[in-house]
């Protein structure tokens, strides 16, 4: 069974979600669902295997990292982003509308590239998009690499946490954004923590706290010491 074609894909996204701006974020907006379960429900139809819809949601990592670009904007402007496991594509969203030369958004969801090709276009920026597992290959050339909230399942996390490490040794700057994660692994530096509003579908709490992480250093060092 193969999945439908991309232009569906993305008629979904819009039918089955909201384009709601996003708290704390000026002037970003997001296809966002009301029901985790009736939406996972749907994209069961579609494709075969469907992960769990984390397309159709602002997710509390993700909202971190954002939140810190938009402090730290010198960090994407002008420069080749990557947005690994985008999901609705948040992340690179923002370092687009912040400046940042390109951005190539990674996820191994056919409803994400749906998702992020349509919250680009609502935000007036174009991403592009590989589907498939990142951690397959090496960690591509770029600038700096966004990891919004992966560290919710354990095999993933250990793959993504893996690569994300080897990006950061061969000299390419790493934001992990997380708000807690049962499978985040020890030895990160947190650069801030965020107040996030995210929603009970996917949270225990409308409001969480999350942190943006790098690898190296010490708690509370500069980006300018990375």
């Amino acid at each position: 069974m193969s999945s439908p074609p991309p232009a569906e894909l993305r008629a979904f996204v819009r039918r089955q979600t909201r384009l709601l701006p996003v708290p704390d974020l000026p002037g970003i907006r997001l296809h966002q669902a009301e029901d985790v379960s009736q939406l996972y429900g749907l994209t069961a139809l579609g494709v075969p295997d469907p992960g769990l819809p984390f397309w159709g949601f602002a997710w509390a990592g993700g909202l971190a990292v954002s939140r810190y670009l938009f402090e730290h904007p010198e960090l994407v402007a002008g420069r080749r982003i990557v947005d690994v496991a985008s999901g609705s594509g948040l992340c690179g969203i923002v370092a687009m509308r912040l400046g940042a030369a390109a951005v190539h958004a990674l996820d191994v969801d056919p409803f994400s590239e749906a998702a992020v090709a349509v919250n680009a276009r609502a935000n007036g920026v174009r991403l592009a998009f590989s589907l498939g597992d990142a951690t397959l290959a090496a960690p591509p050339e770029c600038d700096l690499i966004l990891a919004g909230d992966i560290c919710y399942e354990e095999l993933m996390a250990a793959d993504l946490v893996d690569w994300l490490r080897a990006a950061h040794r061969a000299g390419t700057p790493v934001l992990l954004g997380d708000p807690g994660r049962k499978y985040l692994p020890p030895g990160l530096r947190r650069l801030a923590v965020y107040q996030v509003h995210t929603t009970r579908e996917i949270e225990d709490s409308e409001l969480k706290d999350a942190a943006v992480y790098t690898f190296g250093g010490h708690e509370g060092e500069g980006v300018e010491d990375w």
